[in-house]
């Protein structure tokens, strides 16, 4: 387990050695999330960094990642426990088989005691572990819906949950709690309110290059140059979905796959798939676009 970065420096430079490149401003909340012991809640554009950031911390903190990935329709037992009903059946017959004395009463405290319980996310992270407490990722909040949401208030604002058959279960050192939003809805107020915010925006061409460098470090310089520039530009067309950093992290190792040393015309038609996720955006890019889009963005290297 690493010790918790004491400046903001630290935490860019902890972020650094996980292939993670962030700039100041976000350094800063995640190193103030961590001061102050409160969730983290990151909104933006999918593809820009969200869910990584989440990952990143767990390495460069050697602590457990615990993911909730969000869907439409979770529910709070879905998040937090099931019971093995198949063991429970099992175990009764075979207490029914053996022609036990054990009372009624204490054969379903048996059956509902932790021996039979399945831990979810949020239940899995108020447990301690050995390297200290986990990073918890609730991944795509804005998919779930306002009781989820309600929910969660509770048990992030007292870092417990609640079995009825067992009783309170609260965490003796608090998660770090990561919230992931692609702003398909607007979360709650409420709920942002227990969290520190951040925007993840695109990033500048600078920064894009140095992620790049630090995901595929074996592109070279003019290949990397040109899909940054190509993709930053990609980004003011208009365009039904707008790539994010994965999908040019994506097409720099299909390029590199094909053995590419710098793009064209005939190869950018040809990967495009791996940036663009739309049949529409794809075909608007096709043919004289994507060479009028290159050749301003080897200007703009030039």
């Amino acid at each position: 387990m690493a010790e918790v970065p004491g400046s903001i420096g630290e935490v860019e430079e902890m972020l650094a050695r996980q292939d993670y490149i962030c700039g100041r401003a976000l350094a800063t909340v995640v190193f103030l999330s961590l001061r102050l012991g409160r969730p983290l809640f990151m909104e933006g554009e999918a593809g820009t960094g969200k869910t990584e950031i989440a990952k990143a911390l767990a390495a460069g903190l050697g602590r457990r990642l615990i993911r909730l990935q969000c869907y439409e329709g979770l529910d709070a037992s879905s998040a937090v426990y099931e019971w093995n009903f198949p063991a429970q059946m099992i175990a009764m017959r075979a207490a029914e088989a053996s022609g036990g004395a054990a009372s009624r009463e204490a054969l379903v405290a048996e059956m509902f005691s932790e021996a039979y319980l399945i831990e979810r996310p949020l239940l899995e992270a108020m447990r301690p572990g050995p390297g200290g407490a986990p990073v918890l990722l609730i991944d795509e909040i804005d998919r779930t819906d306002e009781p989820f949401e309600a929910f969660l208030l509770e048990a992030l604002g007292d870092f417990q949950v609640t079995v009825p058959e067992l009783g309170t279960i609260r965490a003796e050192e608090p998660p770090i709690v990561v919230l992931t939003s692609n702003r398909t809805r607007e979360v709650h107020d409420a709920l942002k309110r227990r969290c520190l915010y951040h925007w993840v925006d695109y990033p500048d061409v600078e920064r894009e290059l140095a992620i790049l460098a630090a995901r595929v470090p074996e592109a070279q310089a003019r290949l990397s140059q040109e899909v940054v520039a190509f993709v930053q530009r990609l980004r003011d067309a208009d365009l039904f979905k707008r790539p994010g950093v994965a999908e040019t992290i994506d097409w720099a190792r299909c390029l590199l796959a094909l053995d590419a040393v710098a793009l064209s015309p005939e190869v950018i038609a040809d990967t495009l798939g791996a940036v663009l996720k739309y049949q529409d955006d794809i075909a608007r890019m096709q043919g004289s676009e994507a060479a009028r889009i290159l050749a301003e963005a080897r200007a703009e290297i030039a």
